[in-house]
């Protein structure tokens, strides 16, 4: 076994890391073991990860049924590709329609950005094929992110994630989104998520109804600083995109699988999107797997004969027979333990504890859905001028070095990295909200 310091040496030589600046003489954490919402590092600390890793071990740590169900499905069969089908991806796609409670085909993906990128192709084929040939382009929203991918990154509202990337793909166009803390004077929060609303309706006729092909969405904005729409927001954008015979494309690659305290974030608003993409909670991040959701009615026109008539599509590792087998078991897991609602009552409750910094003066907003929280820093709560990184920075490293670990929306849009974040598994035991409770007051106060 290799010491800590071989570890730490080796990883600094041949690791890249995600998202991580260069620090010369500075050590990432290596993990080594996990178990409910607790990690163990190589020497031996142990840290609540209040962010599920990265907002996905939704069943938590150390689940061995998971394990087990993913080792049976390799001594079975360990892969074949879905040029074909197996039975795993048959059940799962039967489970993901129960979920969605809907009528949808399914196609396998591994990741969030190549199930939206798998979205776009879709919705820029299907138009074609359904008598709309110049339907081509997409609105999503500044501050959301799709992915990390080309495509993805296009639709991604992040300019700082784009910086140095650029160009990419034509055909994507962004629009305001609504925000509860930070409303223009005048209005109600109602009254903005309207007009919101109303400036993709605006935009589509900008850019001419005939050359839109969809409208991609997270339900609630998660990494971009959990930014929670009114109830009205996406009904009204459901018409809108109705009406002008676009796509509406609903990311729940973060929101899905019991965050929000729904199976889906977007049964929170009584909408039925004609595409849903997931990933991460549907397998609790044990193995690589996504999926692109299409309602039948969106399928209909790849029945069609013709030589470019089908969806050209294929993805090697896609739909994996290992990952759906799991991912069937995990789907159970959430089932039999109510992780949907549990979500949503631990979601109150930490909500309500957190409550006790609402008077902080350097909180100006804290907003939550089931167990998706986010912490609005400013310098002032009369100005609202966003916290410094610096100020987050120190906020994160003083609950890191009491063992809790929090996100924040870095690298997003310029001045706007302020938003502290936590997405707990949702199985988390009430010892351990207390715990992310306690340990973040004392960072505030400290």
């Amino acid at each position: 076994m290799s010491t800590p310091k071989e570890l730490y040496k080796k990883d600094n030589q041949y690791v890249w890391h995600h998202m991580k600046p260069y620090q010369k003489n500075q050590n990432a954490m290596v993990v080594q073991e996990a178990d409910g919402a607790w990690i163990t590092d190589i020497e031996g600390n142990q840290l609540l990860d209040g962010m599920s890793g990265l907002w996905c071990v939704n069943v938590g740590y150390g689940r061995t049924e998971l394990a087990d169900a993913a080792a049976e499905q390799l001594r079975t069969l360990p892969y074949y590709p879905l040029s074909n089908s197996h039975v795993p991806a048959i059940e799962l796609a039967d489970k993901l329609n129960d979920w969605l409670e809907g009528d949808y085909r399914i196609v396998y993906a591994n990741s969030g950005s190549e199930a939206n990128e798998t979205a776009f192709k879709l919705a820029r084929q299907y138009h074609k094929q359904n008598g709309s040939p110049h339907k081509y382009k997409f609105i999503s929203r500044y501050r959301s992110y799709h992915g990390s991918t080309l495509g993805a990154l296009a639709a991604t509202g992040q300019a700082q994630r784009k910086h140095l990337y650029e160009p990419l793909p034509p055909g994507f166009v962004h629009v305001h989104a609504p925000e509860e803390y930070r409303i223009p004077n005048g209005r109600t929060f109602e009254e903005w998520s309207l007009e919101c609303a109303q400036m993709i309706e605006d935009t589509i006729l900008w850019e001419r109804p005939e050359t839109v092909a969809g409208v991609i969405m997270e339900p609630i904005i998660t990494g971009g600083g959990i930014l929670i729409p009114h109830e009205s927001y996406l009904k009204k954008v459901e018409q809108i995109c109705r009406e002008h015979n676009v796509l509406l494309m609903i990311d729940e690659v973060i929101c899905g699988f019991g965050r929000t305290g729904k199976k889906f974030g977007f049964q929170h608003y009584n909408i039925t999107p004609d595409i849903v993409t997931m990933a991460k909670g549907i397998t609790s991040g044990y193995l690589p797997l996504s999926a692109a959701a299409v309602r039948q009615e969106i399928y209909e026109p790849f029945k069609e004969e013709g030589e470019d008539s089908h969806f050209r599509h294929v993805n090697t590792f896609g739909g994996n027979p290992a990952a759906c087998r799991l991912a069937l078991k995990n789907l159970e897991i959430m089932e039999e333990e109510g992780l949907c609602t549990k979500s949503q009552k631990n979601g109150d409750k930490l909500r309500e504890e957190l409550a006790k910094l609402d008077n902080h003066p350097n909180v100006g907003n804290i907003r939550h859905k089931g167990l998706l929280v986010g912490l609005e820093l400013v310098e002032d709560k009369d100005s609202k001028k966003p916290a410094s990184s610096s100020y987050l920075a120190k906020i994160m490293g003083e609950c890191k070095k009491n063992g809790l670990i929090v996100g924040k929306n870095a690298d997003t849009v310029s001045g706007y990295s302020n938003v502290l974040t936590l997405a707990p598994p949702l199985n988390i035991t009430d010892e351990d909200l207390t715990f992310i409770v306690k340990t973040l007051k004392n960072a505030f106060n400290d």
